[in-house]
């Protein structure tokens, strides 16, 4: 994972790379997947997400594209 400040340091970094961006997601996308990630991963009852759930995370928060895409 590499972090950039805008879209235009992505896009500057790529280009000077020759590369192309992968997935990108703001900090608060970022906060607000690590709770829902983790919000039940200390308690007793915890289970892997199905991919349905997965999907419904990442749907939930704004994060599209073929990168988040579980099923």
């Amino acid at each position: 994972m590499l972090l950039f400040r805008s879209e235009e340091h992505v896009k500057r970094w790529t280009e000077a790379r020759d590369s192309t961006a992968g997935a990108t997601f703001t900090p608060q996308q970022g906060w607000l997947l690590a709770k829902a990630w983790f919000v039940d991963r200390l308690s007793p009852e915890w289970r892997r997400k199905t991919p349905e759930e997965s999907q419904a995370v990442f749907d939930s928060i704004g994060l599209t594209g073929a990168f988040w895409r579980v099923t």
